[in-house]
């Protein structure tokens, strides 16, 4: 069993970045590739960011390549989502979750354990 406890989402200008943390509970947490997924209002859930068990392999969605960072620190059982050049269309609430295997994956039925997500909200 992971727990997952997002933090670090907010209110920012069009423009600015905020780091995402994500805090997983449990001592098999280097066993689990991670990911970040956002669902805006109206909207379905969508793939954000992924990274493997290491943080040696990442994968982007389009949208957010060249802007987003994840990584992960393995000793602190914490991932990492740092945004910058934030958008109006980046507003979302955004959700980490683990993934059962070592190898990342942005298909969001194949992970098993999920935070209840944090806001972020991007104004122009």
């Amino acid at each position: 069993q992971v727990q997952l406890v997002e933090s670090g989402g907010g209110l920012v200008q069009a423009g600015g970045s905020l780091r995402l943390s994500c805090a997983a509970s449990g001592r098999t947490f280097s066993s689990y590739a991670m990911g970040w997924f956002r669902q805006a209002p109206g909207k379905e859930r969508e793939f954000v960011a992924a990274i493997n068990w290491s943080g040696g392999s990442t994968h982007y969605a389009d949208s957010v390549k060249g802007r987003f960072t994840i990584s992960r620190d393995n000793a602190k059982n914490t991932v990492y989502l740092q945004m910058n050049s934030l958008k109006p269309e980046d507003t979302a609430v955004y959700y980490c979750a683990a993934h059962s295997s070592f190898s990342l994956t942005r298909l969001a039925y194949e992970y098993r354990y999920w935070g209840q997500g944090t806001q972020v909200t991007v104004s122009s």
